[in-house]
């Protein structure tokens, strides 16, 4: 019997690293460079130990596993920049927006976090499934269920795409809702209430110790908002330990603040006027738009913002902000996957009349600056990570194509088709 348990124990540590060390050969119909937004035709992609070594012409596979996408667009895995994994909030049409904040305070408050961490599980593997390898997921998993799940999916535990995880988000007291005098931590623990630059610290330094890999800031859900000063106490502490500040920003004051002090990103950005687009625009910060769908807004008790988002993305685009893509999916849909609802948000750019190399850029390259993963994921290179995807039709013409992803490899394991 010991033996037995040490062979299987054997088994069960080698297997995947034997897998993992396959040389496998991509053979790709069509390959695209978002950087440059062209399409080679007839390329080979060879892939070992989960790393791109090759990128070339046609070529035999030299006794390598063969996947054959000669008939398909093949393109770098997706980038999610604004996730919430574990959040999974009932959605239901027909509500009011308070009644919606009710049910978001509901869960919040009730759902343990264990179960928030199996529910990420579930919403990790629709993402990776979806083609999307990379996310960032802000918050809302309560103690830290979002940490819990990043370190189950680098050590294998569940499948599920590359995490840059926030913590617990950290806001004036509030947060992003209306408390009753009553129950004044209804909020907790989804937020780290500061309202201090010495708690704001404080509060980085938590999440930080608590396995946070980005800070996320809500500056202004509440009639008093973050100054300039508080925000860059939070960049400050953070790039202290090498990380960087997303900040939830739906006023024109807020971003502002946000931006001047020094931000990597603004969340959302819904009241942003075409001079402080500008000034996102040279001071080189990232604009993650959340760009929902009129389906997704009348779920969340927000349909009359639909056309001030398609304003601000045009506007966006015009002026020349940097922009990454982020679903800030926290919904359940009955019927409908967390992956297939994120890729949703490509309609909106569509509709916004963005163009097909933009909403690429956004998904690969332009994200993958954000995220700090320029020259190791974003794109299909040699020495790059194996994070490759492949759709019918050709992106650059139909963006809606990246809405049926028919093949996933997550860093050099094969995830979805291929087979």
């Amino acid at each position: 019997m010991r033996v037995i348990a040490a062979f299987m124990a054997l088994v069960l540590v080698a297997g995947p690293s034997a897998a993992h060390a396959e040389r496998i050969v991509v053979k790709a119909g069509r390959l695209v460079d978002p950087e440059s937004g062209t399409v080679s035709s007839n390329r080979r992609i060879v892939v070992e130990n989960g790393r791109i070594v090759e990128v070339g012409g046609p070529g035999a596979g030299d006794g390598a596993r063969v996947i054959d996408l000669s008939d398909y667009t093949v393109l770098p895995g997706l980038f999610d920049c604004h996730t919430h994994l574990c959040a999974n909030v009932p959605a239901r049409s027909g509500r009011t927006i308070e009644e919606m904040l009710r049910d978001v305070m509901t869960y919040t408050s009730q759902v343990p976090t264990a179960f928030r961490a199996l529910q990420g599980a579930a919403a990790a593997r629709s993402m990776l499934e979806s083609g999307f390898t990379t996310v960032r997921d802000l918050g809302n998993a309560g103690l830290y269920a979002d940490t819990a799940l990043r370190e189950a999916v680098e050590q294998g535990l569940v499948p599920g795409p590359t995490i840059v995880n926030a913590g617990r988000i950290i806001a004036p007291f509030g947060g992003q809702f209306r408390v009753s005098a009553e129950r004044r931590d209804l909020g907790v623990p989804e937020y780290i209430y500061a309202d201090s630059r010495d708690e704001i610290r404080k509060a980085v330094r938590e999440n930080i110790h608590f396995g946070a890999r980005v800070i996320k800031l809500v500056v202004d859900d509440q009639p008093y908002i973050y100054s300039r000063e508080d925000i860059r106490a939070a960049v400050d502490e953070a790039a202290r330990a090498g990380l960087k500040v997303a900040a939830h920003c739906v006023t024109e004051a807020g971003a502002r603040n946000a931006i001047e002090a020094g931000v990597a990103s603004i969340e959302h950005g819904t009241s942003m006027s075409d001079s402080l687009l500008g000034l996102a625009r040279d001071r080189k910060v990232v604009l993650v738009g959340t760009d929902f769908t009129t389906d997704l807004l009348g779920r969340m008790a927000m349909s009359a913002l639909y056309p001030t988002i398609l304003d601000r993305f045009r506007r966006a685009q015009r002026v020349g902000v940097t922009l990454a893509f982020g679903s800030d999916v926290y919904i359940d849909v009955p019927g409908q996957g967390r992956g297939p609802l994120a890729a949703s948000l490509v309609s909106t750019a569509v509709e916004a009349g963005i163009t097909p190399k933009l909403i690429v850029q956004m998904m690969t390259v332009n994200a993958a600056r954000l995220l700090g993963f320029e020259g190791e994921r974003g794109r299909i290179e040699r020495g790059f990570a194996a994070d490759i995807i492949a759709v019918t039709g050709n992106p650059l013409e139909n963006p809606a194509a990246l809405q049926d992803v028919i093949f996933v490899m997550k860093e050099g394991r094969v995830v979805k088709g291929g087979r």
